[in-house]
């Protein structure tokens, strides 16, 4: 998925990348409100995790290989906003220290793999969590079809893209019937590492999944005996 320099001709490109950055400035905004002392460590950890695991391809078909995107990962994990600048974040590291995806390229990385998957998987993972039970089983669901949805979204708005400024002489249809029938297949191998790592989390700390509030616990009343006259003292308890 990561553009190189040069596949996107330089007009196109100056314009995505003015685009993403007003995308990042106005997640910057919003990930203020999404952050604090518990959730901006989960922000780190999820950054690495997405890295490390766009670093790992994995087989599709064909000698065709993919990677995670990330993007539905990180906006159910922290925030569609925080989720952004993750993502956003592991992109321009990549570009810096391994040329994966050009960096007059950036923009349309961006756009395609932070902005547009995030815009995708989250509207579609909140409405989902809302009608569906709420049990983890069900969050774990929704994960997997928000996150399968956003990598074939991802392909065809880089496909729009390559039909405003594409370089080569690969006709519009044969790069729409490549990206978008690969990356169904990538799809899949995203939504299930997605569902996976959300039902983990959820398992453990459901507190710590933004985009599953409904799936919190709710405090309970417990009981003890309090001191030597035996009467028994209430406290709500997270457990």
């Amino acid at each position: 998925m990561h553009a190189p320099d040069g596949f996107i001709d330089a007009p196109v490109s100056i314009a995505a990348g003015a685009v993403a950055v007003a995308g990042v400035g106005l997640a910057l905004r919003g990930a203020t409100r999404e952050l604090d002392d518990r959730t901006a460590p989960l922000a780190g950890l999820t950054a690495a995790f997405v890295f490390a695991a766009q670093m790992l391809n994995f087989p599709v078909a064909s000698g065709t290989s993919g990677h995670l995107l990330g993007g539905a990962l990180a906006a159910i994990l922290v925030g569609p906003w925080t989720g952004v600048l993750c993502v956003a974040v592991v992109l321009l590291l990549q570009a810096l220290l391994f040329a994966d995806g050009g960096l007059t390229a950036l923009g349309v990385n961006v756009i395609t793999m932070s902005l547009v998957t995030v815009a995708v998987a989250y509207p579609l993972f909140r409405a989902l969590v809302r009608v569906l039970p709420k049990t983890r089983a069900a969050a774990a669901g929704a994960s997997f079809a928000a996150a399968l949805v956003s990598v074939p979204a991802s392909a065809v708005a880089f496909t729009a893209l390559y039909a405003l400024g594409g370089t080569t002489d690969v006709s519009i249809g044969t790069v729409a019937g490549a990206m978008v029938g690969v990356h169904v297949l990538i799809g899949i191998g995203e939504a299930l590492i997605t569902a996976a790592t959300v039902s983990s989390v959820l398992a453990v700390r459901p507190d710590l999944v933004h985009g599953a509030r409904e799936l919190r616990r709710r405090p309970e009343l417990r009981t003890r005996a309090a001191g030597a006259s035996g009467a028994d003292r209430a406290e709500p308890s997270q457990a």
